[in-house]
């Protein structure tokens, strides 16, 4: 591919594919590599007529609209394009441990309304779906979104998922979830893709997306019940074969065999460094401690205990990621979730940087999440846009359905 107009994103997700086809001039247009039609010619080499018919065929069903003119520097002004963000919405649940979050977001990204319940994961599927239905529903008419407008749902969970199948397998902490086909659940009531993905890697492609659009190779963590990890390489989650990558709260550590982990092992990082382990090591001291978001809260008003156990759990994290930093070489690692505070994370980086070798992080930004609740949500996002309209499936649906009815569909 020909090199792209200054300031184009040096890393974008998914794939370019059939440099002809209209498809890949959306994708060329909703990464920011062109924004007028000399630009996309400049890509494709198709055409002038090529060219211009399909464009008026992405314009038609509302693919792309038109937004003003470049300025003059002489001649004719050439007309600018971009991606349009009315084409749809996208429905979101990002479902943890003790919390579910439903948002409704346009193609876009631009948040239009979202719902936030306490709700445990462990009351099984058949509750917390029930509640993702019915939190989208009231989403849409708070938002004033018919049902037909809805293009994709993205779902992150606490768990390890087979992306493919959109099914969760063997999740530590996720019981009754093992083998439940949340994709094909969700795809049966609202007709339209479901993806579904291990909260850590969408909270990880929220970051990249929001933040760190160019950086080639960006790990997330998170530390709240569990510890998980996401990695982002070249813009694209990478998930591993199964869907395993990243489970870094199930490396076993030497020291702690009396450690039971909720996956039935001992010593798993999970079992002495995650939120829940803490609050547990707290109350045995005498300070009753229900969550780790409780436990925040004691190390927030200064318990000497509770920040002590907050800043030897991230030197053991600290240990595990000097590892996982050498092996992956990130420029960037964000740590999230609740023990993304300053002492965890004081930890961290006082035993990142003792055992980890020094090329590994000289280029290396550590940072905590600048999104926070929000990351999950912007990665399902970004997830489900990336599917919807990636190259082949736009050009699938321009080929399936006329272009008067997907204008009207809008």
């Amino acid at each position: 591919m020909q090199g792209g107009p200054p300031g184009s994103p040096a890393v974008v997700r998914g794939a370019a594919g059939n440099q002809n086809s209209a498809g890949n001039l959306l994708w060329l247009v909703r990464t920011g590599r062109a924004r007028t039609r000399s630009e996309l010619q400049s890509y494709t080499g198709l055409s002038r007529s090529t060219l211009v018919a399909r464009i008026d065929a992405l314009l038609a069903a509302g693919y792309l609209r038109r937004s003003g003119v470049e300025e003059s520097t002489g001649g004719r002004p050439a007309e600018l394009l971009e991606f349009d963000t009315d084409h749809g919405v996208v429905l979101v649940a990002d479902l943890g441990a003790n919390h579910a979050r439903a948002a409704v977001l346009d193609a876009g990204g631009a948040l239009l309304h979202e719902e936030h319940e306490h709700i445990k994961i462990g009351s099984g599927p058949s509750f917390v779906l029930d509640w993702v239905d019915a939190a989208f529903g009231r989403l849409l008419a708070a938002s004033g979104q018919a049902r037909e407008r809805v293009r994709g749902i993205g779902v992150g969970v606490p768990g390890p998922v087979e992306y493919d199948a959109g099914v969760v397998t063997e999740p530590p902490i996720m019981p009754g979830w093992d083998g439940v086909p949340i994709a094909d659940r969700l795809r049966s009531t609202w007709g339209c893709p479901v993806f579904v993905d291990n909260d850590a890697n969408l909270m990880a492609l929220g970051e990249q997306v929001a933040f760190y659009p160019d950086c080639p190779a960006l790990l997330l963590v998170k530390v709240a019940t569990g510890i998980g990890a996401g990695i982002v390489v070249e813009g694209r989650v990478y998930r591993g074969i199964d869907g395993g990558a990243g489970d870094i709260g199930h490396i076993r550590l030497a020291g702690f065999p009396d450690a039971r982990c909720e996956c039935g092992l001992y010593g798993c990082l999970s079992a002495v460094a995650s939120g829940l382990a803490l609050a547990q090591r707290l109350t045995s001291s005498g300070t009753p401690t229900q969550s780790g978001p409780e436990l925040v809260e004691r190390i927030r008003v200064g318990h000497g205990e509770a920040v002590h156990l907050a800043r030897e759990a991230g030197r053991l994290v600290g240990e595990v990621l000097a590892t996982v930093v050498c092996l992956v070489n990130p420029g960037v690692l964000v740590i999230a979730g609740d023990l993304a505070e300053t002492h965890f994370v004081t930890g961290v980086r006082e035993m990142l940087y003792t055992y980890a070798l020094p090329r590994a992080t000289r280029h290396l930004e550590v940072a905590t999440s600048r999104l926070g609740p929000q990351s999950a949500v912007t990665g399902a996002h970004a997830m489900v846009v990336d599917e919807i309209y990636s190259p082949s499936a736009v050009d699938a649906e321009l080929a399936a359905t006329p272009v008067s009815d997907l204008s009207r569909s809008r």
